[in-house]
């Protein structure tokens, strides 16, 4: 279910996506998360206890079965992945808000993922299924998202105009490499697309726009920017699915095939429903600054 072009291809792709990134951030940026703390604080409260209290409801309420109702729970308590930040850059959310989230919950995921896939496993399973802590996964999150917005927000602090002016290429660039993932995943997974949508397909879209419209409702709610809801939306609503897939049929972790279902299918559609989500809330902010403009 995983191809070599997401589990290998795509974070090296973002990794380079994020170097470009960081090529238009500051260090004030990341002071004003810090100065204005409300945005992550929600976020992270949305991620951390919302979602996978509200994915229980859901698989109780649809009567999956065993092994898919512990896989939707092994996806949400995944952090957000690093496309989030990608999709909020093209959006126009606030980026270093995505940055700082990315790190902050894949370091929350290394007690809470394995706390709850193991109370998920108990109660669906029953059998004593349970993992362990992923520190090499949380190391992987950090090494693609921190270094290059680093190494990117150096050169920006060294040659500022050069920054700028990569900022427009890097976007196309960005663009292109989101159309190649989402074609490279559909042809990769042709065969078995119809019935992984069957067996999971409600449940994840579902999910899906529910984790969207909590990450930017909620902050939106509490008067927080558009900007700031926006990089929440896309940092709650786009999960890591390649790590949901990885603990799932890792041999020494869950060992099974069944419960990377819903990981699988959120990785493909998450490239659609993110994309549909950016959509309306830029034309949302259109026609409002136009409507103030008229």
């Amino acid at each position: 279910m995983d191809s070599a072009l997401t589990a290998i291809g795509l974070p090296i792709a973002l990794g380079i996506i994020m170097l470009g990134l960081g090529l238009g951030l500051t260090v004030a940026d990341f002071r004003r998360v810090v100065q204005f703390p409300k945005p992550a604080l929600i976020a992270l409260a949305c991620q951390a206890l919302l979602l996978p209290a509200l994915c229980f409801g859901l698989v109780l309420a649809l009567d999956l079965r065993p092994e898919l109702a512990v896989g939707m729970m092994l996806l949400a308590a995944s952090p957000g992945g690093t496309t989030a930040n990608l999709y909020s850059h093209l959006f126009g959310g606030h980026v270093a808000l995505n940055v700082t989230l990315t790190a902050v919950n894949s370091v929350l995921a290394v007690v809470t993922l394995p706390v709850i896939v193991n109370l998920s496993a108990a109660r669906f399973l029953g059998d004593g299924a349970s993992i362990g802590l992923q520190f090499d996964k949380v190391l992987q999150v950090f090494a693609i998202v921190l270094i290059p917005v680093a190494i990117g927000m150096a050169l920006r602090a060294r040659n500022e105009g050069l920054a700028a002016r990569l900022a427009r290429p890097v976007k196309i660039v960005s663009v292109i490499v989101l159309v190649a993932v989402i074609a490279g995943t559909v042809i990769k997974e042709r065969d078995n697309i119809a019935d992984y949508l069957v067996a999971v397909g409600v449940a994840v879209l579902i999910f899906n726009v529910i984790s969207l419209a909590i990450g930017y409702g909620a902050p939106r709610l509490a008067g927080v920017g558009r900007r700031e809801s926006i990089a929440a939306g896309m940092e709650i609503g786009i999960h890591n699915s390649t790590l949901a897939i990885t603990v799932a049929v890792s041999p020494a972790l869950l060992d099974s095939t069944e419960m990377a279902i819903p990981a699988a299918v959120y990785g493909i559609l998450m490239f659609f429903t993110a994309a549909a989500f950016g959509y309306l809330v830029t034309r949302q902010r259109t026609a409002e600054v136009s409507s103030a403009g008229a």
